[in-house]
């Protein structure tokens, strides 16, 4: 059987549809799936969706859970705040919690908030209801803690309870006063002496900021940025400050985590307290006294928003009257007294010029639209993915179309479809309809489409296109995330016969080698660039550090099809090794919980093809990790319940994600910073500052050995 895979989200959605799962499976597969989007958005400012798909699929849920309320669990994506706490930074606990902020995607749905809104307060008492207008800053969240007027700390939303600590990087951007102003001292209780508030806004970057960076990243050959909301967090989130102050970021303030200590009581009154203090506020915010002139300013808010240097994705509506907004409440994730009327995306008319066939690493056929460029959102346009055939008949582009096109979520080009009106329509109408190749444009192979998919597929293993794209994979962030590894130069190095598989990566690619790879690039003399020693070093080093990565990264890697990263990792958890899952028979692979008969099929398929094993066997040889922790089931003993653990310095007999995993199945709760609450901290060799914080603090300190008794025993040291 050839080596064949798709991409998880294509597969899955097909598979969903296929199947018609249960509103259990499905409830697990839309939290999965935004749980994944979100970890994408919010942690790796790589977006991987648009907002409007990522709403689309949250509603969905919330219909569900709604109908069965039975599946609605403090785990349901419904019942968190967007966002992530990365291990790079200090985590710190924010005041109060950070809350999300439900959508209306349209009239209709915000007069409906509004509606609901006045009604319950109408039950409470007979004030009238106000509203403050404000634009939606489509940037990173933070929280400013001031005490006695003195800025001492900042942190991103993260999970919304606990975020990152980025002190040193808020303390470059240079419109976040370092001491609140005496006008806005003297607003505050004892005229805010003994006093602590946290503000809360967004950090985002200028659009020509942004313009200018992805400049300076194309000249020096650096991957661009999306767009400005994840340029700012990404410059937010450097462990460097000194790269942060390169970036030019700048704020917004909007909110508080408590308005105790302050003299004011309402929104609006509060924003002017901002200003009195130093902060930065946008100018444009208005208090509303009724639906109509929330709708008017909503439409000037989108009429104006090509004109303004940051980006805005909507308007936010919040009842202005603080006591209003306490006696409303929160739901599980999002204020009662507050929410986002999103802007539909920008669109633009353009003419198409051609659909191109990409072959993708699973020898699935992509139709991509070639259009003439055109400015949308902030950028520059020229091609968008048309995903499939049945994509392009539901939406009738033909080649030589005026077509409308838009980013969808602001982020990704999309085809909406071609203009139906006046002469275009009609030229349009004798068009012949574009058609699916029968031969592979990259290797001349048969093409095939399966019963009940929607794709087009190469079905030879030895095509080129799809050798690259699974080398591509392989070393993707979900996969073994091998940094460095970038598309183009995988794509030299194929062509250039330094790699064919992904075994190549560890028995075959040597140091010498990947630095003599030409980058496409000349000197002034006309010589070729080469990747050179430095880089090259830098690459094996990642390389070899992959090897450490389990089974569960190598399942999604290698390429099985249906096979996703969470698939992965729960067939690496329950079998435990690549031994285990080989001789198990498709009946127990197909048992396992989220994986089915389908998957389970392809899985074992890829195990019965000679090539397929003889691949992971040369992974074995080099050293590459095929095994992973056995998943706990829900009734194993959890002695270590209750503690919690922090791994330091450089052990011998593990790997800190390994000792780490131990203690977890065990019970232990394993965090990345040492706190009062934390209850013993692991020391190898050359531990820094958590050792030195755990002594202050006078937490037990744990050598390799005493790890070791821990987890070969499931007991504790005696004090």
């Amino acid at each position: 059987m050839p080596l064949q895979t798709s991409l998880f989200g294509d597969d899955m959605n097909l598979d969903a549809a296929l199947d018609q799962p249960s509103p259990a499976q499905r409830a697990a597969e839309l939290n999965e799936t935004l749980s994944r989007a979100a970890y994408n958005y919010y942690a790796l400012d790589a977006p991987t969706m648009t907002d409007a798909e990522f709403d689309r699929l949250l509603q969905e849920l919330i219909h569900l859970e709604d109908e069965h309320p039975e599946l609605r669990s403090e785990n349901s994506y419904t019942q968190r705040v967007g966002g992530f706490v990365g291990e790079q930074f200090e985590a710190v606990r924010h005041a109060r919690r950070m809350y999300s902020m439900d959508d209306a995607m349209d009239l209709g749905e915000l007069d409906a908030w509004l509606e609901r809104t006045e009604e319950a307060l109408a039950q409470i008492s007979s004030e009238p209801v106000s509203y403050t207008c404000e634009l939606k800053i489509d940037g990173l969240g933070v929280a400013l803690t001031y005490v006695d007027g003195q800025f001492v700390r900042a942190a991103t939303r993260g999970d919304g309870t606990t975020g990152e600590l980025v002190t040193a990087n808020v303390l470059t951007i240079d419109d976040v006063p370092r001491m609140l102003a005496p006008d806005g001292m003297r607003s505050m209780l004892g005229e805010g002496f003994g006093s602590s508030v946290e503000v809360r806004g967004e950090v985002y970057m200028p659009k020509q900021s942004f313009v200018r960076l992805n400049e300076a990243n194309d000249a020096a050959g650096r991957a661009p940025f999306a767009n400005p909301r994840n340029a700012a967090a990404g410059s937010l989130r450097q462990k460097d400050s000194n790269v942060t102050a390169a970036r030019d970021l700048a704020t917004f303030i909007y909110a508080v985590a408590d308005e105790g200590p302050l003299s004011v009581s309402s929104q609006h009154d509060f924003l002017q307290w901002l200003r009195d203090c130093g902060f930065a506020v946008n100018e444009h915010a208005a208090r509303c006294a009724s639906a109509s002139e929330v709708h008017a300013f909503c439409e000037r808010a989108l009429a104006q928003r090509d004109e303004l240097d940051y980006d805005i994705d909507g308007v936010v509506v919040k009842v202005d009257s603080f006591a209003q907004q306490e006696a409303l409440g929160f739901t599980a994730r999002a204020p009662r007294w507050a929410i986002a009327f999103k802007f539909p995306p920008e669109e633009k008319r353009t003419v198409l010029r051609d659909i191109r066939i990409q072959v993708g690493r699973t020898g699935v056929l992509t139709p991509v639209a070639e259009f003439d460029p055109v400015s949308v959102a902030g950028s520059t346009i020229a091609r968008a993915t048309l995903h499939n055939i049945d994509e392009i008949r539901r939406k009738d582009v033909r080649e030589g179309d005026t077509i409308v096109v838009h980013k969808a979520g602001d982020v990704i080009p999309e085809v909406v479809g071609p203009v139906t009106e006046g002469e275009a329509a009609a030229e349009h109408a004798g068009r012949a309809e574009f058609q699916m190749p029968e031969l592979c444009p990259s290797c001349g192979s048969p093409v095939v489409r399966e019963e009940g998919e929607v794709a087009y597929r190469c079905i030879s293993i030895d095509c080129p296109a799809q050798a690259v794209e699974r080398l591509i994979h392989w070393g993707s962030r979900g996969a073994m995330d091998i940094d460095g590894l970038g598309e183009e130069l995988v794509r030299r190095m194929v062509a250039q016969g330094v790699l064919s598989d992904v075994a190549d990566f560890y028995d075959k690619l040597s140091m010498e080698q990947l630095a003599a790879v030409s980058t496409g690039r000349k000197n002034k003399a006309g010589n070729d660039i080469v990747v050179g020693k430095v880089v090259a070093k830098k690459i094996m080093a990642q390389v070899e550090e992959s090897k450490e990565r389990g089974l569960g990264r190598v399942l999604f890697g290698i390429g099985i099809r249906h096979v996703g990263a969470n698939v992965g990792m729960v067939l690496a958890q329950h079998f435990g090794s690549l031994e285990s899952l080989v001789l198990a028979s498709e009946e127990d692979i197909a048992a396992v919980e989220g994986v089915g008969p389908k998957i389970a099929t392809s899985v074992r398929e890829f195990l019965d093809t000679e090539q397929n094993v003889a691949v992971l066997e040369r992974l074995r040889a080099a050293g590459v990790r095929l095994s992973e922790e056995r998943a706990v089931a829900q009734d194993a003993p959890q002695p270590l319940a209750g503690h919690t653990f922090v791994l330091t310095g450089s052990l011998e007999k593990f790997t800190r994600k390994a000792a780490g995993d131990a203690l977890k199945a065990l019970g232990a709760k394993v965090t990345g910073s040492v706190s009062k609450r934390t209850s013993f901290v692991v020391a190898g060799a050359a531990a820094g500052s958590k050792l030195t914080k755990a002594e202050q603090l006078g937490i037990p300190v744990l050598d390799e050995d005493a790890l070791e008794q821990i987890l070969q025993t499931g007991e504790l040291p005696a004090e």
